[in-house]
């Protein structure tokens, strides 16, 4: 079974109403990572720009407003298509993209058969990694005993 779901894209960087730049773009959806999708932007730099949010921001996203603060994402038309807009923002400035729905649609159903909404907790192995944390350990009896209780073992009663 896959454990990362990608998808390479290009988006535009909207610089005005008339005009934008093309971004070329990865999606991706890490299984390990269940609540979070991440973007990486290629932008002629020595390294790539990096955003990581909510999946359920972009779900919600493909089909109406959503999110707040850093990340904002809606449904819209632009020069007769359907896009989806996210709009960026970070103390290094803002930025405002335009996606094609499609192609987002079709990636995030391919998380959404992956990893089923309301099933992201069971991947985390969090009852898994509990049970090993909270598991005594035959150290633990020297650990945990009190060290200035009486010690019985000299016969005097």
């Amino acid at each position: 079974m896959d454990t990362v779901v990608e998808r390479e894209l290009e988006l535009k960087l909207v610089l005005s109403p008339e005009r934008s730049i093309p971004v070329p773009a990865r999606l991706s959806y890490l299984v390990d990572d269940p609540y979070a999708v991440h973007i990486t932007f290629h932008i002629g730099s020595e390294h790539p720009v990096h955003w990581m949010f909510a999946r359920d921001l972009l779900i919600e996203g493909v089909f109406r407003a959503c999110g707040q603060g850093d990340v904002r994402i809606w449904p819209s038309r632009a020069e007769g298509q359907s896009v989806i807009f996210v709009a960026l923002t970070s103390p290094d400035g803002n930025a405002l993209l335009q996606v094609p729905s499609a192609a987002v649609a079709t990636w995030v159903e391919r998380t959404l058969r992956l990893v089923p909404p309301g099933t992201e907790a069971e991947r985390l192995g969090i009852d898994e990694a509990l049970d090993e944390l909270l598991t005594p350990l035959p150290t633990d009896d020297v650990l945990l005993s009190d060290p200035w209780a009486p010690d019985d073992s000299d016969g005097a009663a």
